[in-house]
């Protein structure tokens, strides 16, 4: 079963111990990423291959439409382990232009318990709903709420006690948000960046 998977698998780690022998090694030291990735699970925007980083250099997370919920356990023990563990000193939230979740959540179709996951979205759609209804335009009102949900999530993040209590201890930690565009591979920053408590009232 899945044997060119398999095949794929050795072939990379042929390629990767070709180029440098010692790879594989210094992976089974430890991690010690600097980064924490909070992005969409889309099979279109791979975190590490997007920012050019081998293993062991950006933890992630990823569910769909990139959601920090703060009442998501899942998405809390990472953003713990990464903070209070790994000591991570950025944490992008990364969204992306035509978000199949973003579209599901306003799109007035049921699809089940994917509708609960994606109720912030509507959220946020509800409350900036005189913004996007004055863009002319499907497409570029979708892609204006991928940003706004990428803003929310940033505050969601920045308020949540484990940041706030890392900046609290003099740990140096910043939050940013990012939209990817599948169309040309780059990575748009929202300059919604927090590095403090003192930065968050400007998201409100």
């Amino acid at each position: 079963m899945l044997e060119h998977l398999k095949a794929n698998n050795r072939a990379w780690a042929e390629r990767k111990v070709a180029a440098d022998p010692g790879f594989f090694k210094r992976l089974e030291g430890q991690q010690a990423p600097e980064y924490l990735w909070i992005g969409c699970s889309d099979s279109r925007v791979p975190a590490n291959e997007i920012v050019d980083l081998d293993p062991g250099e950006l933890f992630v997370h990823r569910n769909v439409a990139n959601l920090a919920p703060p009442q998501d356990a899942n998405y809390l023990s990472v953003l713990q382990f990464a903070v209070d563990v790994l000591k991570v000193k950025h944490i992008m939230v990364v969204g992306h232009y035509g978000c199949g979740g973003v579209a599901a959540a306003v799109d007035g179709q049921r699809r089940g318990l994917v509708d609960h996951w994606l109720h912030p979205i509507r959220e946020v759609h509800h409350e900036h709903r005189c913004e996007l209804e004055a863009i002319e335009g499907d497409r570029e009102r979708w892609d204006r709420l991928v940003e706004l949900n990428v803003i929310r999530q940033v505050r969601n993040v920045a308020s949540d006690v484990f940041v706030q209590d890392a900046w609290a201890r003099g740990q140096q930690i910043s939050v940013h948000g990012w939209v990817y565009s599948i169309a040309n591979g780059l990575v748009k920053d929202l300059a919604v960046t927090v590095s403090g408590v003192g930065e968050l009232d400007r998201l409100s």
